[in-house]
């Protein structure tokens, strides 16, 4: 992996990241508004129809309040009896939410350290890539700096392929330095 391809990895993985965190953060404001929004509902509600009752109710004239109240006391116990329930189910839903968002934070807190981990290990993984990358490349520099003294005697000296298939090395002999019984002006090497 060239080293362009691993930065655009690590700038991408690092960009998820940022975004993952910034959805998770917006989520946890907006439930956690949510839940102070749904508290506060639940807890005026009774006062505010109560408070509604008592002032249509401090209204009507002493007569009339006796006999409305005679009349209508089955329907407002009933009333208050459904006013009472629903207060005591919106009770048990802002829980319930409670509760929720608790689990929320739990798993939001479960996907950071995940994430964290991922990105921890990746870069662990890329760390050890990178030691015997740099380990191996090292030591084929090293054999090639081996090879390269002999190329250099190679390059200095008059060589090359010959046979049938050129499958065998031949040198061009310096015959004014040694003596030489041979025809062809290269000769084949003798193999080790």
């Amino acid at each position: 992996m060239d080293e362009q391809a691993l930065s655009d990895l690590i700038s991408k993985t690092a960009m998820l990241m940022e975004k993952f965190e910034r959805n998770c953060n917006e989520l946890d404001q907006r439930q956690q508004a949510l839940a102070r929004h749904l508290n506060d509902l639940a807890q005026t509600l009774p006062s505010v129809v109560r408070q509604s009752a008592d002032s249509s109710l401090q209204t009507l004239p002493e007569q009339l309040l006796g006999k409305v109240q005679s009349g209508l006391e089955q329907p407002v116990g009933q009333y208050e009896k459904r006013l009472k329930d629903a207060g005591t189910k919106v009770s048990e839903g802002s829980q319930a939410l409670a509760q929720q968002i608790q689990r929320m934070e739990r798993l939001h807190k479960h996907l950071v350290w995940k994430t964290a981990g991922v990105a921890i290990g990746s870069m662990l993984l890329l760390l050890a890539g990178g030691i015997w990358l740099s380990t191996h490349y090292y030591g084929i520099i090293r054999e090639n700096q081996m090879s390269a003294e002999l190329l250099k005697a190679y390059n200095r000296a008059d060589v090359t392929l010959c046979g049938k298939d050129l499958d065998q090395l031949c040198a061009n002999i310096d015959r004014e330095s040694a003596s030489y019984a041979g025809k062809n002006q290269y000769v084949p090497i003798k193999p080790r």
